[in-house]
């Protein structure tokens, strides 16, 4: 009896091994396949929510891309600006652009004329001066005068002037070059003087481009009927501005290259007279021998 059930569980504890293993292998295998199994559950209903939900119409997307649009932008980013010119152009609009263009022009090129012609070396030749002086030495008074005639310096009209009334005498011929150099002064001045005209026009110009833009404003607020928004009062306001600055910028150096023009033309006028005196000079006993 011993021997045959010491057999009966030895046969039994070779039968429940094999037993024992595929238990704890289903054991090990059917919760794995129970966790990949609720996966796909949970992972399948999105899949079907997203299959059955109606596809977004486009009014219902437009709001969706205008709230994401801002999200997007950068609020620090720096505004393109618009450049100074641009700004001035379009502020002066066709009248007062083009006008105020055309009076700079004519500025510059005043300015230019005037800075070439109240020159030294213009009016006052350090050449002629030797020359003229070198023939007055020779005692050829014929070939100075004729020397002063040809040339087209300020001196030189002076000397021509005086020696063509030297026959006179010496009081006619400093009475002529007297009359000689203010003559040539004269036409100096007047060539500067619209420097200082534009100076003094510029500032008007540009105090009525500011009363037409106050005017333009004031004509906005009366016609609307509700209150007007500030864009609407800054065309008009800009143009008022912006004509009294350039108005300003043109009449500021026009002053200041007249008083600067003026001083020079008067100093090297001066000066003319007495090397001009200094050589007629030694005609001055001609009217006492007459």
């Amino acid at each position: 009896m011993l021997n045959v059930f010491g057999s009966a569980e030895r046969n039994s504890g070779r039968k429940s091994i094999p037993a024992l293993l595929m238990a704890i292998a289903v054991a090990l295998l059917v919760p794995s396949f129970g966790q990949s199994s609720v996966m796909a559950q949970e992972e399948t209903p999105p899949a079907a929510d997203a299959a059955a939900a109606p596809p977004a119409t486009e009014a219902e997307a437009a709001p969706a891309d205008a709230a994401a649009a801002p999200a997007t932008a950068d609020p620090g980013a720096p505004q393109p600006s618009r450049s100074f010119l641009a700004y001035i152009a379009r502020a002066c609009g066709w009248f007062w652009g083009p006008a105020f263009l055309l009076v700079s022009f004519i500025l510059v090129a005043l300015i230019m004329m005037n800075l070439l012609q109240a020159r030294r070396d213009v009016l006052l030749p350090t050449a002629f001066v030797e020359e003229f002086e070198q023939k007055l030495n020779a005692k050829d008074f014929q070939a100075a005068y004729e020397f002063a005639r040809s040339d087209e310096s300020f001196v030189a009209r002076v000397l021509a002037a005086g020696m063509g009334r030297l026959s006179r005498g010496y009081e006619e011929a400093v009475e002529g070059m007297q009359e000689a150099g203010e003559d040539e002064n004269m036409a100096l001045e007047h060539r500067l003087s619209y420097v200082a005209l534009i100076g003094t026009i510029a500032p008007m110009m540009g105090l009525m481009g500011t009363v037409q833009g106050m005017i333009s404003s004031f004509d906005v607020i009366a016609t609307s009927a509700v209150a007007p928004k500030p864009s609407q009062l800054a065309d008009g306001i800009s143009t008022a501005l912006v004509t009294t600055l350039i108005g300003l910028m043109l009449a500021i150096p026009a002053m200041v290259f007249y008083g600067v023009l003026k001083n020079r033309i008067q100093r090297l006028v001066l000066e003319i007279g007495m090397v001009s005196e200094g050589l007629m000079g030694r005609f001055a006993a001609v009217g006492k021998k007459a």
